[in-house]
């Protein structure tokens, strides 16, 4: 019969209108300032930078590698290498981004670069109230304005940032026993 789809939508309809009087989780409108609905872990918006520690420049993670400018696909990651390194928070010396910004007016949200990263330094954020009035140059999020402390990943992505930890550590635990193994066999061989 012509119109059963119809007459179907529009009884799903009517039950959630009426059901929207007496129960609350049929309620489907959010008074958005004032109520928020919570976000999923794996949403993503905009890329940033992760530290660890509690200085922001010694503790980036990223080492200007430029594997995130590469792989971009709409080319908004920009990343100027330093010319000298500097110790990172293990007191490891590393080369650190001088530069590293992204124009999230081109930023697609496709978290290639975050995949890509092979020292988990550039994440997706959950923040996306990021209008500005202005077009150009507002829309460019320099260095300062994408660093975020490792606790705050924790905070948006639990289950994720104690994986990435978990992963870190491990990787930090096989490279001084590899250390200590080569110490061990370098003294073994001196005379």
């Amino acid at each position: 019969m012509i119109g059963t789809g119809i007459l179907k939508g529009m009884a799903v309809t009517a039950r959630n209108f009426v059901g929207s009087y007496f129960y609350k989780e049929r309620l489907i409108t959010v008074q958005y300032p004032e109520e928020r609905s919570p976000l999923p872990e794996n949403y993503r918006n905009f890329p940033f930078l992760i530290y660890d520690g509690d200085d922001p420049q010694a503790g980036l993670r990223c080492v200007a590698c430029k594997i995130c400018e590469k792989e971009c696909p709409p080319q908004c990651i920009y990343i100027i290498k330093s010319d000298d390194k500097k110790p990172d928070y293990m007191g490891k010396p590393q080369f650190y981004p001088k530069v590293f910004d992204i124009d999230i007016s081109v930023c697609m949200s496709c978290q290639i670069c975050v995949e890509v990263c092979p020292f988990e330094a550039i994440k997706m954020d959950k923040e996306f109230e990021l209008s500005k009035r202005e077009r150009f140059n507002h829309l460019l999020l320099r260095t300062e304005d994408l660093v975020k402390p490792n606790e705050y990943y924790h905070k948006i992505c639990p289950t994720e940032a104690a994986e990435v930890d978990s992963k870190l550590v491990a990787a930090a635990e096989a490279a001084a026993k590899k250390k200590a193994a080569t110490a061990i066999a370098a003294t073994r061989t001196a005379p």
